[in-house]
């Protein structure tokens, strides 16, 4: 799996899966947004979040680098750690 950049306001860093169904943004305040959006809304959703300090954003995209694109996003959140906290 890859990632696009993309400039988002209100985050430093903000990477879309290749369908833009799925999306890791990364604020100043440095927690990581984890954000979908259906076929029919252009609009962004925060479904996880989680402080870099806790688990990088990083480490997250790495972790995916083996993975291919669901057809759901939400099953790209099987990879967080399962004791990582909500920020």
């Amino acid at each position: 799996m890859y990632f696009v950049t993309i400039n988002r306001p209100g985050y430093i860093l903000f990477c879309a899966t290749p369908s833009e169904r799925g999306a890791i943004g990364l604020t100043e305040q440095q927690v990581v947004h984890f954000l979908v959006r259906g076929a029919a809304s252009k609009q962004w959703t925060v479904v996880r979040s989680w402080k870099t300090s806790d688990y990088s954003h990083t480490d997250f995209m790495a972790a995916l680098r083996h993975t291919g694109e669901p057809d759901d996003p939400r099953k790209l959140l099987d990879r967080l750690p399962a004791n990582l906290p909500e920020a």
